[in-house]
């Protein structure tokens, strides 16, 4: 495992959903630059954040993923990532009481700066009636928003910029997490002023209490633990732009394997699963923990080829099956793959993103979910876990920490014609800081029936 491929060999097995860059040179000096930069994490964190997703998989933690469908640069400010940590930490800390185990906390943040798409291009109808077609926006890591011919094309002086903003990312959790803005009194502080001043939270009043009183009990004998100061806080995104992720990818010198030390953890999307494909052949020589997305279409029999490919060893915490099925279809769907998957003894953690089966186009045109269908599909993943007794390890969101009017429905009854207030993302639509606490309590109910 101490040689990983060349990019060259990567592209030679058809590496999906790729930019098509116009200037091969740029795009080799980009690369190279990249290659001489220090990394952003460790492997040695890595190492721990793979403990702790082994934890999970055996029931001893919970893994809370969370943060921005497709970070944006212009979004990289200490402002946004200070409310993003806040609203996980919230969540985090009604979670870890629930479930009376750990949270692991994952951010989606760091790197999440490039997308999937349907298409290579997109078509719009100008004023004047007439038709233009760019290529499609594959995130900030690409290219530009903007429909401007200048904006669309493929840069890879963005390569370089998402390292930097990623490092500044980085720089600014690590001071939140380890100087006291984490402290776990603050953050139930915060919770108890959502339970107190929201109409949504005053439904989660009782639990709210329970935590008070259990942090009453803490503070009236005495036990002052470290954990109570500091989180561990872990960062984590999709590895989808082969050059990036080739060059973030180092040798460790304590145990001469390669991490990919762009982030703690990296995941393989549903559109570049391909047992045969450039991803997968990636993932498999890297010892980061990684993720690999299995939608309703993946059957039992690529899981485990999946899981073979990806985890020869079968070591735990390496291998997270992150499944998207869609509230409609998780109780039919995952039951086979966990079944079988278990029965051959692969260890694996499952986690539920409940976030990209349930996407829609509202009749106003902007992309949505239903809150109800993230939570119904939420409790569709602990139904299957409880009746075939195995481990739901943990959930993926996409959240945000500001009041954004993206997802309509729960306790704040936002409905279509509200999406146009404050829709600010780019890609996907997002739980706002509301609604993202308002799961949590929910969840926090799941666990403890589980």
């Amino acid at each position: 495992m101490t040689q990983i491929p060349t990019l060259e060999q990567l592209h030679a097995l058809g590496a999906a959903q790729q930019p098509t860059y116009d200037d091969p040179a740029a795009l080799a000096a980009a690369v190279d630059r990249l290659r001489t930069l220090p990394p952003l994490v460790f492997a040695g964190e890595c190492d721990e954040l793979k403990a702790k997703i082994a934890a999970a998989s055996r029931g001893e933690a919970f893994l809370l993923q969370g943060g921005d469908c497709a970070e944006t640069f212009v979004d990289a400010t200490a402002d946004n990532v200070r409310n993003k940590l806040r609203v996980l930490l919230q969540m985090a800390v009604v979670l870890t009481y629930a479930a009376s185990v750990p949270v692991v906390k994952v951010g989606r943040l760091a790197g999440q700066y490039a997308k999937p798409r349907s298409s290579d291009s997109e078509t719009r109808t100008l004023p004047d009636g007439s038709q233009l077609t760019l290529p499609a926006y594959r995130g900030d890591a690409v290219n530009g928003f903007d429909f401007t011919p200048d904006s669309r094309r493929p840069d890879p002086q963005r390569l370089l910029d998402v390292y930097h903003a990623s490092a500044s990312t980085l720089n600014l959790v690590r001071a939140f997490t380890t100087g006291g803005y984490a402290d776990l009194r603050q953050v139930h502080t915060w919770n108890s002023e959502f339970v107190r001043n929201s109409p949504v939270g005053q439904h989660y009043e009782a639990m709210a209490a329970e935590i008070d009183r259990a942090l009453t009990f803490m503070k009236a004998i005495g036990a002052n633990p470290d954990e109570f100061h500091r989180v561990d806080f872990y960062s984590s995104h999709e590895a989808l732009l082969l050059e990036y992720e080739h060059a973030m990818t180092r040798i460790d010198s304590r145990t001469d394997t390669p991490y990919n030390v762009s982030g703690h953890m990296v995941w393989i999307g549903e559109r570049t699963r391909q047992l045969d494909g450039a991803h997968v052949e990636y993932f498999s020589h890297i010892n980061n923990p990684i993720g690999c997305k299995l939608g309703p279409t993946a059957t039992a029999d690529e899981a485990l080829a999946l899981a073979a490919k990806l985890n020869p060893a079968n070591e735990a915490g390496r291998l997270t099956f992150i499944t998207r099925f869609g509230a409609g279809k998780i109780r039919d769907g995952l039951p086979p793959l966990v079944e079988k998957v278990t029965a051959e003894g692969v260890n694996v953690a499952w986690v539920c993103d409940a976030m990209h089966g349930n996407t829609f186009e509202a009749s106003n045109g902007y992309k949505t979910r239903r809150f109800e269908d993230v939570l119904d599909e939420v409790q569709g993943f602990f139904d299957v876990h409880r009746a075939l007794g195995t481990v739901p390890a943990g959930i993926l969101v996409e959240n945000t920490g500001d009041d954004v009017t993206e997802i309509i429905g729960g306790g704040e009854e936002l409905d279509e014609h509200g999406l146009a207030h404050r829709y600010e993302s780019v890609v996907d639509p997002r739980l706002n800081r509301v609604q993202s606490l308002e799961m949590a309590f929910l969840v926090a109910e799941m666990l403890r029936r589980a």
